[in-house]
């Protein structure tokens, strides 16, 4: 009889990030045809301030773009710790961050399964990373640019006047697409809505600029007189992220076909935890943006990760 999968962890810049398997079935038992969900999962995050119970033996994979406190640090599996340089996504540098790298990879690996094409991830975080991956499966450069929090924090620390705007601003009336499409929300006359407003339609053109300047990319990666060649104009754009669902609908409403994938480097950590899961969808998971990831296991006895330094 099997023991529950376990838990993976993202340690993020500001907040942790936690998947389990929910299921009191061995893993065995969750194989599942290819389109049946095969397995519930939490996916939950935390201030990393806010003490989450874990036990070392429960962590079936980490990584790390924040602080790792000393304590901490000696707790959690040292040989299933994964560094960028493990994820299976050709081109990225080593100095990349691991977060990156595990969303553009598993964006692309469920684009496959969908329809074959290159990828824009927006991961809208603490910073908005921006990530481009060829049809291949190659990473090809990517931006970054403050997050929200970041930018509401800045005005007030460089100004006199600005207030100091709380996340929770994001899901406010100025986050609001229902208020957004009024013009007058679009111009507040209030300086927290204007602050607010400001920082959410600027994310939003960034993204929007990203996405119409790679579509008309030829492909870098592609060999000459390769299918591939054709360029990326069939690029998708997924969004991940807590600062995702305000971004979302006005994305939507530029004319942006998005697919809204919060869980994406929860998902790859699992993924690329169990070496049984394939990411051509062999034997490996379900994914249909629609409803989520569903995975199919079998009993494995842990991560082949081995530990080094993040660059």
């Amino acid at each position: 009889m099997s023991a529950p999968w376990g838990r993976v962890l993202l340690i993020g810049n500001s907040r942790w990030h936690w998947a389990e398997a929910t299921a009191a079935t061995p893993l065995s038992s969750r194989e599942s045809p290819a389109g049946t969900p095969a397995a519930a999962w939490r996916c939950w995050d935390a201030p990393a301030s806010e003490a989450v119970s874990w036990r070392p033996s429960e962590i079936r994979a980490w990584a790390a773009v924040g602080p790792v406190p000393a304590e901490l640090a000696a707790a959690l599996p040292a040989d299933r710790r994964l560094h960028t340089g493990q994820v299976p996504l050709p081109g990225a540098p080593t100095w990349l961050g691991v977060d990156r790298a595990l969303v553009a990879w598993q964006a692309w690996c469920r684009q496959q399964r969908l329809a074959p094409g290159p990828v824009l991830v927006a991961d809208a975080g603490t910073v908005l990373s921006l990530t481009l991956v060829s049809r291949e499966g190659r990473f090809l450069g990517g931006r970054l640019l403050a997050g929200a929090a970041l930018q509401w924090r800045a005005m007030a620390a460089g100004t006199a006047a600005l207030p100091e705007l709380a996340p929770a601003a994001l899901d406010g009336e100025a986050a609001d697409s229902a208020a957004l499409a009024d013009p007058a929300a679009l111009w507040p006359q209030a300086t927290a809505a204007a602050m607010a407003v400001g920082v959410i339609e600027g994310l939003v053109a960034a993204v929007v600029q990203a996405h119409d300047q790679a579509r008309s990319l030829a492909d870098p990666a592609a060999a000459a007189g390769s299918e591939a060649c054709q360029g990326l104009d069939d690029l998708r754009l997924w969004v991940c992220g807590g600062d995702g669902p305000p971004l979302i609908p006005r994305l939507r409403e530029a004319g942006v076909a998005v697919i809204e994938a919060p869980h994406l480097a929860l998902e790859a950590l699992i993924r690329l935890a169990d070496p049984d899961l394939k990411p051509d969808g062999g034997a490996g998971p379900v994914l249909d943006p629609e409803i989520g990831p569903s995975f199919g296991f079998r009993s494995v006895q842990g991560p082949p990760f081995s530990s080094g330094p993040d660059r």
